[in-house]
C-alpha cells in the first residue's frame, strides 16, 4: 500500500507542553501505533522519561536540560529500542498548537512565515504556543528532511458564527485586537463527532451533536451538520465549564474585587489563581482529580460534593443552551479522563437532561476503552462514550497534507 506515492511510513504526532513533551509513532496508513511516550519535567534538575512501544520498553529518570535535548534523545532512543532503523524512516512530523487565532482555518505545512505567525499568536496562549513552536522548531532541525506540520487546537472552531463567537464588548476590540470566542480542543471534538457519526450510522453532515470533552482541561462543543458551531472555552482556555483548577465562567469584575482584598498587585496574579487554584481544587479544598473528590463525597465530604454537583450543573447548563442553539439534540459524546473513564459523572449528568429523551443503559454505562453507545435504544437522544484519539487525528492530517503535496509535485512534472 501507499499514500502519495509513498509506501509504508512512519508518521510522529507531538504534543509540547512547557516542561514535557509526550508523542506517538504512528505506521501509515494503517494507523498502527508503533510507539508512544512523554518526557516530563523538561529543564527541571531531574527529569523522567517513559517510552512504550511493540518492540521494547524504557524508563528512565535523567537531567533533561530542553525541548532540543528532550527531541535528540527521543530520537536515539528510538534507533536504541529499535523503534526505527534511520531517521529518514520518519517523513513526517505533526505538531499540536495551541491557537491558530483566526490565520488557520486547518492544519498547514510549517514554513518560516508559519513559525513567525504561531510565534505572534503567543499572547491567546502565552503558556502553550511558545512551548509548542520549541517542539517544532527541535524536530525540524533535526529531522529536516521530515514534513512539519501544524495542527491547531482552534481551527476546528472557525465555523462558529459570528453570533456565538463575538462577546458583547466593543466591537472594536474585536476589529483591532483579536478578541473573541476562540474555544480549544477542536482536534478531540472533531475526532470524536466522525466516531460518534459511525457508531450512530448516520451522516455527521446530518447530526446535532454535543461533545463533551471532560479531563483537567474541559470544554463542550455544539457540532451542527458535522461543523463546530459554539463552544464553552472562549478567548482563553479559562471559561466555559468548571474544570480541574481553572475557574471556568466567572464574573470579570470579580479580579479587581479581589485584588484590593488579597492586596495583589497586579491583574496576573488573580488570573494565575483562577487558572490553579480554582475549579474542582478550589471548591472541594482536596485535589484537583476528579476520582479523589468522588471517593470524598462517598465519605460525606460536603465540599467535595459541592464540587461535583457544580460541576455538572455546568454541564447540564451548556447542555441545555446548545440544544436550544441548534433547535434539538441527536447525540451527546463523553470523552477524554472523566467523560470517558466515569460513569458516575455520565450518569449524573444524563438523570438531569432525562427530559430530553435521554435513557441511559445502566450495564452499557460501564464499558470504557471503546467507542460505544451507552443509552438504550429507545433513547431519543444516543448517548456514547469515545475515547479521543487527538494523535491520531495529527497523524492523519499529516499524511494528507503529504499526499496533497506529492499529487501538486507529480502533476507540475
Amino acid at each position: 500500500m501507499s499514500f502519495g506515492g509513498i509506501a509504508m511510513a512512519k508518521i510522529l504526532a507531538i504534543n509540547a507542553g512547557s516542561s514535557s513533551l509526550k508523542f506517538k509513532l504512528f505506521e501509515m496508513p494503517t494507523e498502527q501505533v508503533l510507539a508512544k511516550g512523554v518526557f516530563e519535567r523538561i529543564g527541571m534538575a531531574q527529569g523522567k522519561i517513559e517510552i512504550k512501544s511493540t518492540t521494547d520498553n524504557y524508563t528512565s529518570e535523567e537531567p533533561i536540560e530542553n525541548h532540543s535535548y528532550a527531541v535528540k534523545r527521543l530520537l536515539e532512543l528510538m534507533k536504541e529500542l529499535k523503534i526505527i532503523v534511520d531517521f529518514n524512516e520518519i517523513i513526517g512530523v505533526g505538531h499540536r498548537v495551541v491557537a491558530g487565532g483566526e490565520y488557520f482555518k486547518k492544519s498547514v505545512i510549517v514554513n518560516g512565515q508559519v513559525i513567525r505567525r504561531i510565534n505572534d499568536l503567543a499572547e491567546y496562549a502565552p503558556i502553550h504556543n511558545p512551548a509548542n513552536l520549541m517542539g517544532i522548531k527541535a524536530f525540524r532541525k533535526l529531522l529536516p528532511k521530515a514534513v512539519s506540520v501544524a495542527v491547531f487546537d482552534t481551527s476546528f472552531h472557525q465555523t462558529i458564527p459570528k453570533t456565538n463567537f463575538l462577546f458583547s464588548v466593543p466591537y472594536e476590540w474585536y476589529h483591532n485586537y483579536g478578541v473573541r470566542r476562540y474555544g480549544a480542543h477542536g482536534t478531540s471534538h472533531r475526532y470524536v463527532a466522525n466516531i460518534a457519526a459511525g457508531l450512530m450510522q448516520r451522516p455527521l453532515s446530518d447530526l446535532k451533536l454535543i461533545s463533551c470533552h471532560l479531563g483537567a482541561g474541559a470544554s463542550l462543543c455544539a457540532i451542527k451538520n458535522g461543523k463546530s458551531f459554539d463552544t464553552s472555552m472562549g478567548f482563553t482556555p479559562l471559561t466555559g465549564i468548571t474544570m480541574a483548577t481553572r475557574s471556568g465562567d466567572a464574573d470579570v469584575a470579580m479580579i479587581s474585587f479581589m485584588m484590593q482584598k488579597l492586596n495583589m498587585h497586579s491583574m496576573p496574579e488573580v488570573i494565575y489563581d483562577l487558572n490553579k487554584k480554582s475549579g474542582l481544587l478550589g471548591i472541594s479544598g482536596i485535589s484537583s482529580d476528579m476520582r479523589d473528590i468522588l471517593a470524598a463525597a462517598k465519605q460525606k465530604n460536603e465540599r467535595a460534593q459541592l464540587a461535583i454537583d457544580i460541576f455538572v450543573k455546568d454541564i447540564v447548563k451548556y447542555i441545555g443552551a446548545y440544544t436550544a442553539e441548534m433547535g434539538g439534540l441527536d447525540g451527546l459524546i463523553f470523552t477524554a479522563g472523566i467523560g470517558e473513564n466515569s460513569s458516575e459523572v455520565r450518569e449524573l449528568i444524563a438523570k438531569r437532561i432525562a427530559y430530553l429523551g435521554i435513557d441511559l443503559d445502566p450495564e452499557l454505562n460501564q464499558i470504557h476503552g471503546k467507542p460505544v453507545i451507552i443509552s438504550q435504544p429507545s433513547s431519543r437522544v444516543k448517548v456514547m462514550t469515545i475515547p479521543t484519539n487527538e494523535e491520531l487525528m495529527i497523524a492523519r492530517d499529516v499524511e494528507q497534507l503529504i499526499k496533497e503535496t506529492s499529487l501538486k509535485q507529480a502533476a507540475n512534472l
